[in-house]
Formats: structure tokens, sequence, C-alpha cells
């Protein structure tokens, strides 16, 4: 029993490679001896691996059974020490899940999707903004990077956790920047001054700008007088934290219903949203793509961020435009797909 037990103990120090040549050569060369002790028994060298293989298993099923002396002795060497072995590289198995599992929980695995949507800085609006792009997109994977150390939604097996700086070339390679689709860069809400949080952000816009220039880039600032320091930084879309909440705030006392209303244009969890959708051959003007669009259902709401296009009416759509509507799901799809 001592003998066995340093053997196992060695054995658990081996490498997983090691251990699995170990495993493979042992099979091998029991199957080879059984076959040759009782080539009748068997009757092929496959009919011997099948039985070394059930043996060790402990399933032994009965149709194949050493017959011969040689053949039961090598039957109570595969029960002592193949059983054994079987049960390390099962261990070896569990435990090799198991620490994948950590590594994942506490971000050091890197991402190896593509078209994936990353998230910087966790908050409770990081937080919303995942239930919000699995809501739009049901599939979509998502790849959160922030400085604390577990992953903060690890039920989800479509969000992967990067833990480290979000403006280290070595983390946001990790979250695998240059194939995403799009980065959004929240505040980070853990720092006291409003002026270093975007600073913060600043410094991780200029760091995804230089290893994925081609990356959608949406960033969360405090401070509207810093906006000319992150169009510097070529960021596709700023969203003002505080502004938007001072006018959100503002037009619910002033004009009751009006928040609920943005509220639900921004939020997939309702029947109308806005869409982007494709300019249609047959519309020449505004008036002719809003009277189309009106009859299948939707509504033509602005070209880019012009939305005063219900004045512009009689001007013929520029070969650049970009169309939003508002409509419900099906609708959209439906106008899409035509």
């Amino acid at each position: 029993m001592l003998f066995l037990l340093r053997i196992t103990t060695k054995m658990m120090r081996l490498r997983k490679t090691s251990i699995g040549l170990i495993v493979i050569g042992f099979v091998l060369l029991s199957t080879t001896v059984a076959y040759f002790l009782e080539p009748g028994t068997f009757g092929s060298w496959f009919n011997a691996f099948y039985w070394v293989m059930t043996t060790m298993a402990t399933v032994g099923y009965g149709d194949y059974f050493a017959t011969t002396l040689a053949g039961k002795v090598l039957t109570l060497f595969l029960y002592v020490f193949g059983i054994g072995i079987l049960s390390l590289v099962i261990g070896k198995v569990i435990d090799a899940i198991a620490s994948i599992q950590r590594q994942r929980g506490a971000g050091r695995l890197s991402f190896r999707g593509e078209g994936h949507i990353v998230l910087i800085n966790w908050s409770k609006k990081a937080q919303a903004a995942v239930g919000e792009i699995l809501a739009y997109l049901p599939k979509a994977q998502i790849v959160i990077i922030d400085e604390s150390g577990r992953h903060p939604m690890e039920q989800l097996h479509q969000v992967h956790f990067i833990c480290g700086d979000p403006a280290a070339d070595e983390v946001l390679a990790k979250a695998n920047i240059s194939a995403a689709r799009a980065a959004i860069i929240f505040a980070d809400s853990r720092i006291e001054e409003t002026s270093l949080i975007d600073g913060k952000a600043l410094l991780i816009v200029s760091s995804i700008e230089r290893l994925a220039a081609h990356v959608h880039t949406t960033v969360e600032i405090t401070q509207e007088n810093n906006i000319h320091n992150f169009k510097h930084a070529h960021v596709n879309e700023f969203v003002l934290s505080h502004d938007a909440i001072s006018r959100l705030a503002v037009r619910s006392a002033l004009q009751e219903g009006n928040s609920e209303l943005i509220h639900q244009l921004l939020s997939r969890q309702f029947g109308d949203d806005i869409y982007e959708i494709p300019r249609q051959s047959g519309w020449k003007t505004y008036g002719e793509a809003f009277q189309d669009l009106l009859r299948q259902g939707a509504t033509l709401l602005a070209d880019r961020s012009d939305l005063g296009i219900n004045r512009k009416l009689d001007l013929p759509i520029p070969e650049d435009a970009r169309l939003y509507i508002v409509a419900d799901e099906p609708t959209y799809r439906r106008i899409a797909g035509n």
C-alpha cells in the first residue's frame, strides 16, 4: 500500500502531457499483452483493447473475460494499477476544469472570439448595458475589462472577464480588441475627482485608437468641456452622463411623461425602438421615404443626427444618408429585408 501511495504521489506531480503519455502507453501495452496471452479469447487486437478499457473503467460487461492463469493475473494487475491510473486521469481532468473556472472568475483567460462588444469599467451602468445588449443581440459575446479581481457576471457564459488596467496593451490584447465590434468606456465611479475620471477614459481611448483604430468607441464623459480632448482621440460617440440625467429630470418635472417616452426609446425591453435602415432605391426625397415607411408601420425620425427632416420632405436624400426610424422589431425586420 505504501508503494502504491508513493507512485500515486509522484504521478500527481507530473505534467498533464507526461501523465497522458503514460496512460496511453499503459493501455496499449496491456492490450498487446492481453491479445498475446489469449488470442483465441479476444479474436482481434481491438477486442482486447475494448476489454482493457472496460476493465479499467470498472464496467465489466462480461462479453470478454480471461480464461487462462496468465490472463487472470493480467486482469488482477489491471484492477490494481489500471483503475488507479484511470482515476488519476479523471482527477486531473476535473482539476483542470476547476482551474479553468478559477482563472475565468479571476479574469486571467484571454478571449479568442470576434465581433464582440467590450465594456470597460464595471458599474451599475455597465451591468444595465449587458442586459440591453443581450436583449438586442441574444447571442452577442461581451468582454468586460475591469481592475476588480472577480468576474461580476460569472453565471452568464456569454460574458467574458479580463482583469487588469484597461489602458494597458496586454490587457486590451487579452480582450482581443482588434477583432471587437465596439468598445464602450464607462466613467470609473471609484475615482472621486471628475477630471481624473475623464483623464482615465481618455487614456483608455488613446490605447484603443493606437491598437485598433477601426473599433467603434463610445465614451461616457463627466465634464462637457473635456469633449474637445476626446475628439482629438477620434472617439465615435460621446455620452455626457450628468447632462443626460439633468435633462431627463427637468423634462420629467416640466413635461409629464416625457422621460418615460425617452426611456422606452432607449430600451429594447419595450415594443418600439429606434433602428437604422438602409436607403431603398425607390426613395428619391425624404417625403417619399417618409410616406412609404408610414404605410409600412414605421416613422422616419432622422438622417444621422438631423431630427428636422420632416421639414425637408421635398429635399433629395443624399447618397451617404443614414436613416433612422421608430418601429417595433417585426416591422423593422420586414423593412430591412426589403
